[in-house]
């Protein structure tokens, strides 16, 4: 069976009457996960992780979030910011009745889980936050000039550029775009290109760059259990700023190194990635 068969796919609709198509998989009656994808990717990144974890009697829920949903797509920038994202995760929690999630994000799907941890808690049971550290710990990194995370970082320049990143990222028949999930084959790439090439996609995606704000880097510690994994060789996240991220949560936390794995862990290291996610649930009641 083709893992794309496995997600059940439904819509939410948003407070802002936005439609996000949001994938299920699992035992409907199961302890929920929430799955929250980054960018350039939509649930599908997802894919590899949820055939390890469905057999443990979980649910799983994976929407691709605005930008990346044809019926969330909204031309204003500031719509992309981190209240409505989080809002957004909310609302899929409560379409799907859902009180409370293990919620597991990876790259901008981290940032939204970090600050819906931060935020609300109550909604939250355990967090495994992927590739992405706390924007405190980012910030860290960033203000610190011996750890390189600004030469990291320094690709948001032109994605926070309209119009001028699009033509970068398209030129030469999307190369640029391509690129950015080297390591992987081009078959794990297809299906979010796929979603990229509709209409107003791509600048959607980009606009979570564009609606980023400083008021992000002063999101609160984390109290919830968390776990963070990071690997050694994302080229956008540097030691720094993973090591950082120990100090933004005051609940139990544990943090994983993959050794030699890129930035695309689920995709790259999802055995190991499924290990830390079910340890991460299992340390807390249901």
């Amino acid at each position: 069976m083709d893992e794309q068969t496995r997600w059940t796919m439904r819509r939410v609709t948003t407070a802002a009457d936005l439609i996000l198509d949001v994938a299920e998989q699992g035992d409907p009656g199961g302890r929920a996960v929430l799955l929250l994808h980054g960018f350039p990717q939509t649930h599908r990144c997802f894919d590899a992780l949820a055939q390890r974890l469905a057999p443990h009697g979980l649910r799983l829920i994976a929407p691709d979030q605005r930008g990346y949903s044809p019926g969330a797509r909204p031309a204003d920038i500031q719509a992309y910011g981190l209240a409505h994202t989080v809002a957004d995760a909310l609302r899929v929690l409560d379409a799907c009745g859902v009180e409370r999630a293990d919620v597991v994000g990876h790259d901008w799907g981290a940032m939204v889980a970090w600050a819906l941890a931060a935020g609300r808690p109550d909604r939250v049971r355990t967090l495994t936050a992927v590739s992405v550290p706390h924007p405190r710990a980012m910030a860290a990194a960033l203000a610190d000039e011996r750890s390189g995370q600004r030469e990291r970082s320094a690709y948001m320049r032109l994605f926070r550029q309209p119009g001028k990143a699009e033509q970068v990222l398209l030129e030469d028949g999307a190369a640029r775009l391509r690129a950015l999930y080297r390591p992987l084959p081009d078959r794990a790439a297809e299906p979010h290109l796929r979603a990229l090439s509709e209409p107003a996609a791509l600048t959607a995606s980009l606009n979570w760059y564009r609606a980023m704000r400083r008021e992000d880097s002063a999101l609160p510690p984390v109290d919830v259990p968390t776990t963070y994994v990071w690997s050694t060789e994302d080229v956008a996240i540097g030691r720094a700023a993973a090591e950082y991220c120990a100090g933004q949560v005051t609940g139990p936390f544990r943090f994983v190194e993959l050794p030699g794995v890129s930035h695309w862990i689920p995709d790259e290291a999802p055995d190991a990635l499924a290990d830390e996610v079910l340890r991460r649930i299992r340390s807390t009641a249901a």
